[in-house]
């Protein structure tokens, strides 16, 4: 699973891959980095900040990271 971290009406908001609802909505960027950052470490998953105009700007792995990969 993936987290993602996007700009949203209200302020930014954390969500995971392929979820509709918000796990949680913020009035700061850093508040809802913090959040994605704990749940994406906890689930080796991969944190991905999104930018108000919707690309990926960063992202970072907690799990089991194929690279380099086999063969």
């Amino acid at each position: 699973m993936r987290d993602g971290e996007a700009h949203h009406r209200s302020g930014w908001g954390v969500r995971g891959e392929g979820n509709e609802r918000l796990t949680g909505s913020f009035e700061t960027q850093a508040a809802a980095i913090a959040l994605g950052r704990g749940i994406a470490q906890k689930q080796g998953a991969e944190l991905r900040i999104q930018g108000k105009n919707g690309q990926f700007r960063e992202g970072w792995s907690y799990g089991n990271d194929p690279y380099p990969p086999k063969g």
